[in-house]
């Protein structure tokens, strides 16, 4: 894989100037399909062990949070190298225990970047705190390190690094500037399991991390997260807010009694053991995804019109999502890169390319933070210890041109698929890119 800041981007002539490019006819205009149908395998594969730990659970008698959770905390907290690990029933449940561990209060700011999934900043809101974002690196898709000090006010609390789609953000340069202003880091890695930055695993590079195991997740039981941390003061405050506000865990004798205000974000015993299963393949699934991304990045390199993903010196990638760009720039649809970007997609689409949009908004865009009014009236925007922020999207340009122009995918480069799925997708999407004139009649 290509080490480099730059995005391997290919130039293209106009698509109205090669009309003797026409063929093969795209199968949106009636051609026949580069996937055939069947050719990606699903995710995840279930095979014995699934079958084994999932029924033995439910034979088990025990389908709350019982011994499979307890048992899942302390593997997946040896697998990704935590002192200390917390089963959940979401990522995002596992990033407002983060939230609390770091004692990010009402009014408090937290930072985080200006695209992501839509937890990476609603928790922020869930425990009365307020985002502010801050634009990303086109090149990697991530947060732009360079931007966050400028952001840190006096309210600030907190960074939520979002290792986006399986590459780490520079953690050097996150924590350095925590350390000076007295910060505390959360990693969310619900995309980035396996993840690494200077050898080292995400999760384990700030104070706290959250990982989600939903379905598309490199490690998948149909939903749950982890929360993970090193330091067992804010192991106990996480574990407050995920069992009812209660002081003990279900694992121990409880009293009952609430401390603090708390949810119930517990985990369940059948998910857990789906996730016990699933962690004993899940080196070897990652591997697989490394295999095929290099694949991919070989066989479209020297496809036109495209913006290959990046792998920055000192990270190694997960490859969770796939992500191209468009060049909107070299395929002359700067002005309409959105409509145009959703027009290549529907004919991938339509060759059978497991393609499409990850996230069609910026996360300031979204009416949520345009209409602060998260819990009504303002509220948590207008409370007394919080002071005015700014969601004017002309702040964040990159985050925009990334959201207009990109195309994302999980699947073809998953388990089982191998080579031939990797070719067939390449087939496709070269297909599409070289013979864009047949979308303009």
């Amino acid at each position: 894989m290509k080490s480099t800041l730059t995005p391997t981007v290919i130039k293209k002539t106009s698509a109205r100037t090669r009309s003797s490019r026409r063929s093969p006819r795209l199968a949106i205009k009636g051609g026949i399909k580069a996937v055939p149908e069947g050719a990606i395998k699903p995710w995840p594969p279930i095979d014995a062990i699934d079958r084994e730990m999932v029924l033995a659970s439910l034979n088990g008698g025990r389908h709350a949070f019982g011994p499979n959770c307890d048992a899942f905390q302390k593997e997946f907290a040896e697998w990704n190298g935590n002192r200390h690990a917390i089963t959940t029933n979401s990522g995002t449940a596992a990033l407002h225990m983060g939230l609390v561990a770091c004692d990010c209060g009402t009014g408090a700011e937290v930072i985080v970047t200006a695209y992501s999934w839509s937890s990476s900043a609603t928790c922020i809101m869930q425990h009365n705190c307020i985002p502010v974002f801050v634009d990303i690196d086109f090149d990697t898709m991530n947060i732009n390190v360079d931007k966050i000090e400028a952001a840190i006010t006096p309210k600030t609390k907190a960074i939520i690094v979002v290792h986006l789609h399986g590459l780490a953000v520079n953690m050097e340069k996150v924590m350095a500037v925590a350390r000076k202003h007295g910060l505390k880091v959360i990693e969310d890695a619900c995309q980035s399991h396996g993840a690494k930055f200077n050898g080292k695993k995400v999760g384990t590079l700030g104070h706290c991390g959250a990982f989600s195991f939903n379905q598309n997740k490199n490690l998948c039981s149909g939903e749950g997260g982890m929360f993970v941390t090193d330091d067992e003061e804010m192991l106990a405050k996480a574990q407050s807010l995920w069992s009812f506000g209660e002081n003990r865990t279900p694992s121990e004798k409880r009293d009952y009694h609430v401390y603090a205000m708390g949810w119930m974000y517990r985990n369940n015993d059948l998910t857990a053991a789906f996730g016990r299963a699933q962690l004993t393949k899940l080196d070897r699934y990652l591997a697989v995804q490394k295999a095929n991304a290099r694949l991919l990045t070989g066989q479209l390199r020297d496809v036109p019109g495209l913006i290959l993903p990046v792998e920055p010196k000192d990270h190694e990638h997960c490859w969770y999502n796939y992500t191209i760009r468009f060049d909107m720039k070299a395929l002359g649809h700067e002005r309409d890169a959105k409509a145009f970007r959703d027009k290549i997609i529907q004919a991938m689409q339509a060759e059978g390319v497991q393609t499409g949009v990850w996230q069609n908004f910026i996360l300031p865009a979204m009416t949520v933070f345009q209409a602060k009014n998260a819990y009504g009236k303002s509220c948590p925007w207008n409370c007394p210890h919080a002071q005015a922020v700014d969601y004017s999207v002309h702040q964040y340009p990159m985050a925009q041109k990334h959201c207009d122009a990109h195309t994302g995918m999980t699947t073809p480069l998953r388990a089982p698929n191998g080579p031939e799925a990797v070719a067939l997708t390449a087939q496709g999407i070269r297909k599409v890119m070289e013979n864009l004139d047949q979308l303009y009649y």
